[in-house]
């Protein structure tokens, strides 16, 4: 049966509703339940929203999804009680400046931190390390205007190229990270680069077990990076 209040039906039901409200407020307070702000806990508890921006050494090439660099590093760092919302922007073939011209829609809004993996497809091309210094440059500037958190990643010239252009291309990632104040990985590939056993048959390209290398070998740098910005812990 419909219920009746005659002219003063409004009325009635508003006062009747805000007095449930103010009933389960207080019962809420009596409780000692937080009811309007969520606690520093949950705040932290959000993932990190991250994405790794680079070239086949990071895309996978040759590997599953399950195996390429981020995903894999999206695990390693969950199993440090790190959670992340990772997103592989890693395409093959591509150079910093390629990086650079895809950065708007490779890195979304919302983008927390950016790991940079770029310059290896440069150094094997022999490109003009000022071209790859000011690509990189470019990217790791448009990023924190964003007010989004770096993370570089540095890479080594082969030496077929002589002592003269290894010098002008290794000292581009320590020297960017100097000036624009982010924290540097000097060299993604340690411990894999020339590795037979940890290489796909191109000799470029590491393996399942490579990739497992170099999270374990980031990992740490990862966490303090991610640390500083989301204070998550492992």
């Amino acid at each position: 049966m419909a219920r009746s209040y005659g002219t003063f039906g409004g009325a009635v039901e508003r006062r009747a509703a805000m007095f449930v409200q103010m009933l389960v407020l207080g019962l809420a307070l009596m409780a000692g339940e937080p009811v309007f702000a969520q606690t520093p806990a949950a705040i932290e508890a959000r993932p990190v929203k991250m994405v790794v921006l680079g070239d086949s050494l990071s895309a996978g090439h040759g590997l599953a999804g399950t195996d390429a660099f981020p995903a894999k590093l999206q695990k390693a760092l969950k199993a440090n009680g790190i959670e992340v919302e990772m997103i592989n922007a890693g395409v093959s073939g591509d150079t910093s400046s390629g990086g650079r011209d895809r950065l708007d829609w490779s890195v979304p809004e919302g983008t927390q931190a950016v790991i940079v993996e770029l310059g290896a497809n440069d150094a094997l091309r022999g490109t003009d390390p000022a071209v790859t210094r000011a690509a990189l440059t470019d990217i790791v500037t448009r990023l924190k205007a964003r007010g989004i958190a770096v993370l570089l990643c540095g890479m080594l010239a082969p030496p077929n190229y002589g002592s003269e252009y290894s010098a002008r291309f290794n000292t581009i990632y320590p020297d960017l990270a100097e000036s624009s104040g982010v924290p540097l990985y000097p060299f993604f590939l340690e411990g894999v680069a020339a590795d037979a056993r940890l290489n796909q048959a191109d000799g470029l390209h590491p393996t399942a077990e490579g990739v497992d290398v170099i999270v374990r070998k980031i990992l740490p740098t990862v966490q303090a990076f991610l640390g500083k910005i989301s204070g998550q812990r492992s």
